[in-house]
């Protein structure tokens, strides 16, 4: 089901909750808006739903990725880069990374450990940034 987009910035700023297999249709509602607004979006966290759930879902330029309970462990390569969001209007300054290792569970809850470069990156820190109530 396609969600409307949350843009209340004190929901946004509260740190999500650990995702279990109960929330799996969050994860199926993120994935459905995450196509509806394909032309002006390559993520979504689930606080952008309405969920205080650590999930994210991204598009990846192939085919849409769900990712529950990710956690970046090692970046390297750090820049500085401006980014848009569909909570909030604008550009806002953020500080990157190329090269990012995350863990996390995909929609079968099989554990992952994966590298990511360049804007798939950055994309999937910005949306570790929404479930850690980082707003940028």
């Amino acid at each position: 089901m396609v969600r409307q987009i949350v843009k209340d910035a004190v929901f946004l700023s509260q740190k999500s909750e650990p995702a279990t297999q109960k929330d799996l249709p969050v994860v199926l509602d993120l994935l459905d808006t995450l196509k509806a607004h394909r032309d002006g979006c390559v993520g979504m966290a689930a606080n952008m739903i309405g969920e205080r759930k650590r999930i994210i879902a991204i598009d990846t330029g192939v085919m849409d990725v769900a990712m529950i309970n990710p956690v970046i462990l090692k970046r390297s390569e750090p820049y500085e880069t401006s980014e848009g969001c569909l909570s909030h209007s604008g550009q806002r300054k953020a500080l990157r990374y190329r090269k990012i290792q995350v863990e996390f569970f995909d929609v079968t809850f099989r554990k992952h450990r994966r590298t990511y470069t360049d804007f798939i990156a950055q994309i999937i820190q910005h949306e570790v940034d929404h479930c850690d109530g980082v707003i940028i």
